[in-house]
């Protein structure tokens, strides 16, 4: 028994936005562990300000299951900023006119390396990353042991603001690099990139120079000894595996419910089915001859108006 193709695209579409649902969830679950880094990140710059001077950079240590995240803090005036700008605070220089909102008369600029946890924090589909994601976010200094405070907002208002990028990966034959910039909400936004591997931007947030990703051919498989160390290789994750299984379990609860609607479709349409057929018999019921009632006693039958054939008397045969 076939269903009817509007219920079969009803069924499709449900499929679909239960899919798109699954990749929203993901990506506010990837959005909100960046802004808990930032959080856990800024937390640590500022113990690295211990009597600091005014725009004196300070190397803070990362937690240590962060290893290969790089941080640094520098205090600043506000209007010293405004007017001198920062020249060379590690990739970013900074130019003069950039305004901090809302105004607070000293500020911390906080630096981030994010080294390999680049795309582990801001995954961008389709693209690979050609050098580390870079942080620049300014906050209120006026408590050096505060925690969890918000980010000030940042804005060139004349000359944007350059970063030039270390230690960039070749880039493949035929390809176009791009300079990318996530703002705070995790929209990632891109543009062209200068002249000695550097981008330009008006606001704080985070950057990076991406390419787009290309079909990696077959390679040889190489044997490594047993108990050999592999150098450079990326922390386990055990926050991307348990994204991992919670999408796979997602998933998998959606097929059920899925079949657990379409056998209540089959069901409704089965009986609908079996409503209508019976309506039919009823009214052709109904369409057919009556048969005209009468009393006989105590009792109502039916009766006929005519016969069919007419008595005849044997002696109206007779001559």
């Amino acid at each position: 028994m076939g269903l009817p193709r509007s219920l079969v695209m009803l069924i499709v579409q449900m499929w679909f936005l239960f899919l798109a649902d699954l990749v929203m969830v993901r990506s506010t679950d990837t959005r909100s562990s960046a802004r808990s880094l930032d959080v856990l990140l800024q937390e640590y710059a500022y113990k690295a300000l211990v009597n600091p001077k005014t725009g004196i950079p300070y190397d803070a240590a990362a937690p240590s299951n962060l290893t290969g995240i790089s941080i640094r803090a520098m205090r600043l005036r506000s209007g010293s900023f405004r007017r001198y700008g920062v020249v060379s605070f590690k990739e970013f220089d900074i130019p003069t006119g950039v305004v901090v909102q809302p105004y607070v008369e000293r500020l911390v600029l906080v630096y981030q390396n994010l080294g390999n946890w680049s795309e582990e924090y801001y995954a961008l589909p389709g693209y690979t990353f050609l050098a580390p994601m870079l942080g620049l976010l300014a906050y209120n200094a006026s408590n050096l042991s505060a925690t969890n405070l918000p980010e000030l907002e940042m804005r060139a208002s004349g000359d944007p603001i350059h970063v030039k990028f270390d230690n960039v990966k070749p880039l493949p034959d035929g390809a176009v690099a791009k300079c990318v910039w996530f703002n705070l909400q995790g929209i990632a936004n891109f543009s062209s990139v200068e002249s000695g591997n550097t981008c330009s931007m008006i606001q704080h947030g985070h950057f990076s120079i991406v390419v787009e990703s290309i079909a990696p051919s077959p390679s040889p498989v190489s044997q490594s000894p047993p108990g050999a160390v592999i150098p450079n290789a990326p922390p386990p994750s055990s926050k991307k595996n348990t994204t991992r299984v919670w999408i796979i379990v997602g998933s998998v609860v959606g097929g059920v419910l899925l079949l657990v609607l379409l056998s209540l479709l089959i069901c409704w349409v089965h009986k609908l089915k079996q409503r209508n057929k019976m309506e039919q018999m009823e009214r052709a019921a109904e369409l057919g001859e009556p048969l005209q009632m009468a009393m006989v006693g105590d009792t109502k039958a039916p009766t006929a108006t005519v016969t069919r054939t007419q008595p005849t008397l044997e002696t109206e045969y007779v001559p």
